[in-house]
This record gives C-alpha cells, structure tokens and sequence, in this order.
C-alpha cells in the first residue's frame, strides 16, 4: 500500500457490498477505522479459507475460523514459518527486503527453530517468573500511584508502554535509563507504510539497536553466565555464534514480543472496562475475578492481528486446494469472534468460562513462550 493512501482517509465500503471474490481484509485502514469486524464475520460464515491472487504479494489466503488457525498453526511440517511470519514487503519493494534481511527463532522450522528457543526458554521458566512476580506487582503500583487525579494524560505511554518497557529492561538487564530506546526499536521494527519512517531511517535505526545491544553481549560474554536473555544468547552453546543479523533479527523479537503485545492488552483492557460498565462494576465488586479476566482482555484485545505461514506442499484445507509457495495469513483476530467455537464472541465477559481457550497465543511449536509472564 502506498503512503499516500496509508495517509488518506478512506470511505470503508460495507463488506457485503462487495462481490466475495473481490473481498480483501489486506488492508491496514479496515483496523485503524475498527471497521473489520464484518469482513471477517461474513469470511467465517461465507469463505473461511479466502483466497486473494495479489500482484503485489501472489497467492494470499485469509484463514479466519479458529479451527482451521488452529490447525495450520499445530501443523508446521505442512506450513512453514521459514518465508516470514508476517505478509512482508510487497513484489516492488523486493530491492529494500534483500538489502536488509534479519532472521529470528519465531521466523525458523525444526531443528534450529527449536534450539534457538530453548536457549531463552529459562527466563520464563515458573522459578523465574515467581523472582519476577514481586518486581512487577511493585512496578505497576509505582506507576499507578504516580498518575495525575482529575486531569487528562496518555493511559499507552504512562501505564502500558512504561510498564512493558520497564519489565523488558529488565528481562534483557539493559540499562534501565535507556530503557525508551527499547520502545522506539519495537515501534521502527513494526512501522508499517505511511508512518513517516522511511525504509533507509527503519534500517539506520535498527542497526543501532544492534551496535547498542553488541556492546552489552561483548560485557556478558566475558562475564559469568546470568539470567538475563542477553547473557543467555551469548553463552547458549546454539546461539553463541549467531551472525549479526540473526543476533539483531532475534532482538527484535524479543523486543516486540516483550514490549508491543503486552502493551496493547493493558491498553486494550482498560478500553474494554470503560466500554463496559457492567463487567467493570462485576470487577470493582469481586476482585478475585482477575484470573479470568486477563485472558478474557487478551482474547478479546488479540494483541497480534494475524501470522503467516507459507504452504511447503499442496495441500487441502477447508475444502480448498492450498498449493506449495501459497501465503496463508492466520487471523488470530477473527478466530477469537469465532462463535462456533466461542460463546457470544462479541461480547466482553470477564467471568467467562474457559477464559483461556482463545487463539492470542497461539498453538503448536510457536506458541508464545512468554504467555506467562504476559499474563502475569
């Protein structure tokens, strides 16, 4: 999609206004206006496994019941992560994507899929969250305490974005005054078109993330092992001799997975409690509620809109013929509104039943390492 019209306002035509074949939800303006709701509702009930023939990006199929994201997510010998897990750059900007290439565990297939994560497994493990639990319980009553009565401020940048980055800082020991960079680095890595970063500034950026975060391995690689992640990839016997776009391409997941998810569920949470007064008064009344709710918010937030898998051989899905190099998009976002899996999808109920059945973390090989601490 070009700037330009990232920039412009667009007219969002009603979904069933267009012929099915033509229907794309491929479109960053259906989700900056929340208008893709009933694109995705009228997928699920008339298309499930869509089929979009781009000239930009080939073969795009748009995958939005929760059984078949199940399914193509549990099934990475049929569906690979190796060609990118997000829809990527377009066919004509394909010169900016070969002079700036990263790799990450996230975006890799068994075995080295595997070795990578299990080498920054430990700091989520339950003995280390339990270290964390008090560290963050005593940061979020820190920065609540310290927001301004009766007047306006930014809920994102003063609770979300401080909070995720404060607790990210700390998971990579990096110093705690600089911890903002950390936040800019998430924002440049996920930039989409039209957001006044050019490529050459996205790619000046992240090259000093990558000097920045080389500085602080060549300290940990001298020292002892510790618990901390830089640490972690420095001594890890699989990733101690990444390459420096591998060293930076895992960086920036780490930094993403950490910082922008978790950011956009506490914001989407008190979004979601204010536009709804009855579950907020439930909550103000049975605190012990919390438990539910939190997973209800993530499902109901989906922090990730979607994931992409590439086809490694033809295949059927749904009754559709996948072939091998077909893009295939999970719509995290449509499957947890899915009602026949989810009772009353559209509704926010923080006391729901099986809270945790949604799809925001994912299934399989690459669900979120960090669903416990994100939670917590």
């Amino acid at each position: 999609m070009s700037e330009a019209r990232a920039n412009t306002p667009v007219t969002i035509p009603d979904p069933y206004s267009i012929p099915l074949a033509d229907l794309t939800v491929v479109d960053p303006a259906l989700f900056q206006q929340d208008a893709h709701w009933d694109y995705f509702a009228r997928l699920r009930a008339e298309d499930p496994v869509h089929l979009n023939e781009d000239e930009e990006f080939g073969r795009v199929w748009s995958v939005t019941r929760f059984e078949d994201i199940m399914y193509v997510d549990k099934h990475h010998e049929l569906f690979s992560s190796e060609a990118g897990i997000t829809l990527g750059l377009p066919n004509s900007r394909s010169k900016e994507r070969e002079n700036f290439q990263t790799s990450n565990f996230i975006a890799m297939d068994p075995p080295k899929h595997d070795v990578q994560r299990a080498t920054v497994a430990p700091v989520v493990a339950p003995s280390n969250l339990a270290n964390l639990e008090s560290t963050i319980r005593e940061r979020a009553g820190a920065i609540l305490d310290s927001l301004p009565i009766d007047e306006e401020f930014d809920w994102v940048d003063a609770v979300s974005i401080e909070l995720t980055t404060q607790m990210l800082a700390t998971l990579f020991d990096f110093p705690f005054e600089d911890r903002r960079l950390l936040t800019r680095w998430s924002d440049v890595a996920t930039a989409g078109p039209g957001n006044g970063i050019s490529a050459e500034q996205r790619r000046t950026e992240l090259l000093e993330c990558l000097a920045y975060f080389t500085r602080l391995w060549n300290e940990r690689v001298n020292e002892a092992p510790k618990g901390d992640l830089i640490s972690m990839l420095a001594h890890g016997k699989d990733t101690r001799d990444m390459a420096p776009m591998e060293f930076l391409g895992n960086l920036i997941l780490l930094i993403v997975g950490g910082n922008d998810t978790t950011r956009n569920s506490i914001s989407g949470g008190v979004l979601a409690l204010n536009q709804h007064p009855d579950q907020y008064q439930k909550l103000r009344d049975n605190p012990d509620l919390i438990p539910k709710m939190i997973p209800e918010i993530i499902r109901w937030q989906t922090p990730l809109a979607y994931m992409r898998r590439t086809a490694l051989v033809d295949t059927l899905l749904n009754g559709k013929n996948i072939k091998t190099g077909d893009k295939l998009l999970m719509w995290y976002v449509s499957g947890n509104r899915d009602g026949s899996v989810i009772d009353q999808p559209d509704n926010f109920i923080i006391d729901r039943p099986n809270a945790r059945h949604h799809l925001s973390f994912g299934f399989g090989i690459h669900r979120c390492m960090g669903n416990r601490l994100a939670e917590m």
